[in-house]
């Protein structure tokens, strides 16, 4: 994937970032979603409304978000977006294939439609492998945050991912983002 959020990285140094203690991942103020978002929000309703669900226990939610997360990254072929006018375009996989950002957006919907809550799911951008921007999923238990990445089939609280988290879509106001710098590399911005 291309540099989706470089902005986001010239703000992490200018954003002061104290770490926080605990097991959700920290954020600070409202930034612009990434090119992309607003298009898919427009076009997938559950992106950035509040669908009713079920409430489960950590354990059942655990082993939900274990089975989706195998599940899609096992069906799709990675693939980058094909160059378009309109930028990043953020959608589900076509033709069994896509990239970083697409495997996020299928894996929340399969999530929403088994029952998991909208409201404890949101997308995050942060700096993955070889130092380039990544989408990965988030799904909020009452244990923590967990990524969901189409790069690994684990299931790892945000700590362990040794990703640095640089903007996250808020939980509440579904398509609104919010800063988030944490991770192993936030400690060169403070």
């Amino acid at each position: 994937m291309k540099r989706l959020f470089s902005l986001a990285a010239v703000l992490a140094i200018l954003v002061p970032f104290q770490a926080v203690a605990g097991s959700s991942l920290p954020v600070t103020r409202s930034i612009g979603a990434p090119v992309g978002f607003g298009a898919a929000c427009a076009k997938y309703k559950w992106l950035c409304g509040r669908m009713a669900a079920q409430q489960r226990n950590d354990a059942a939610g655990i082993a939900l978000l274990q089975k989706i997360n195998r599940a899609v990254n096992g069906r799709i072929i990675p693939a980058e977006d094909r160059p378009s006018s309109h930028g990043d375009v953020w959608s589900l996989p076509v033709a069994g294939r896509g990239d970083c950002e697409d495997y996020a957006l299928q894996k929340m919907k399969d999530l929403i439609e088994a029952g998991f809550p909208s409201n404890r799911l949101a997308l995050s951008v942060v700096i993955g492998p070889h130092d380039q921007n990544h989408v990965v999923l988030i799904a909020r238990t009452d244990g923590g945050d967990f990524v969901l990445d189409n790069l690994t089939s684990a299931v790892r609280p945000w700590r362990m991912t040794g990703y640095t988290f640089l903007a996250t879509q808020d939980f509440q106001s579904r398509t609104g983002w919010r800063v988030t710098l944490a991770g192993p590399r936030a400690g060169e911005f403070s």
